[in-house]
C-alpha cells in the first residue's frame, strides 16, 4: 500500500523553536522509514525565495512558495515539514486548503522569554526601532485560532514538545504506531475472519 504524503506545518515567532522540533519530528519520521523533506523558513529565503522582503505582499508570497512545495511533496507521498513564522492567518488557510492534510503546529513562546533567548539580538534591534517590520514587535503575529498542536517551549523541552507532535500524528493517522506496521485494523481483521470460515478454515 502506498504510503500517504502529508504535512507538517509549524509556525510561531522568531526564537520560539519552530527549527528545533521540525528536525526533531523529521527524524521521527524517518526512523519510521518515511521520505520526509524539511522547507526551513531561513533556508528558503536563501533559494526558493530571494530577492524578497519583508512587505506583507512579500512575506505572503514567500509562505504560499513553501505551501506550494508542500503540496508538491505530500502529493507524491513524501512527508512535507515546513518551519516558517508565517505571521498571516489567511494565508496558512490558503496553505492548508492547497495541501489539503495538514497539520499545523504553533509554537507558543512569550515575548519576555523570546527576549531572554535573544541569541542573535534580532528582537533588541527591533525594539530599538533597528530592524523594521519584525514579526511580534512591530509587524503583527496573527496566532492560529486551531492547531493540531501547541507546543509551549518555554515550559517543554524540545523532545517533548517533538513527542506531542509525533503523537497527535499517530492520533490523526498519518504515523503508523512503533511495531504496529502491517497490523491490521479491527475492520480488516474481521474481513480476514469472514473470509477464512467462508473457506471452511475456522
Amino acid at each position: 500500500m502506498e504510503e500517504k504524503g502529508f504535512t507538517v506545518w509549524f509556525t510561531g515567532l522568531s526564537g520560539s523553536g519552530k527549527t528545533t522540533v521540525s528536525k526533531l519530528v523529521e527524524e521521527e519520521i524517518r526512523r519510521r522509514g518515511r521520505k520526509v523533506e524539511v522547507l526551513d523558513g531561513d533556508v528558503v529565503r536563501t533559494n526558493l525565495s530571494k530577492g524578497l522582503g519583508f512587505s506583507k505582499e512579500d512575506r505572503d508570497i514567500n509562505i504560499r512558495r513553501i505551501g506550494f512545495v508542500c503540496h508538491l511533496l505530500s502529493r507524491n507521498g513524501v512527508v512535507a515539514v515546513a518551519a516558517a513564522i508565517s505571521p498571516y492567518r489567511e494565508i496558512r488557510g490558503e496553505n492548508r486548503k492547497l495541501v489539503g492534510d495538514f497539520v499545523e503546529v504553533f509554537c507558543k513562546c512569550p515575548l519576555e522569554v523570546l527576549l531572554e533567548r535573544d541569541v542573535k539580538g534580532l528582537y533588541k534591534k527591533a525594539l530599538a526601532g533597528e530592524i523594521k517590520n519584525f514579526t511580534g514587535v512591530s509587524d503583527p503575529y496573527e496566532e492560529p485560532t486551531a492547531p493540531e498542536v501547541v507546543c509551549n517551549t518555554d515550559v517543554e523541552t524540545p523532545e517533548e514538545s517533538a513527542a506531542k507532535v509525533v503523537a497527535k500524528l499517530e492520533e490523526l493517522g498519518y504515523l503508523a504506531a512503533p511495531g504496529t506496521e502491517g497490523v491490521y485494523s479491527e475492520e480488516e481483521e474481521e474481513k480476514v475472519r469472514k473470509r477464512l470460515e467462508a473457506l471452511g478454515y475456522m
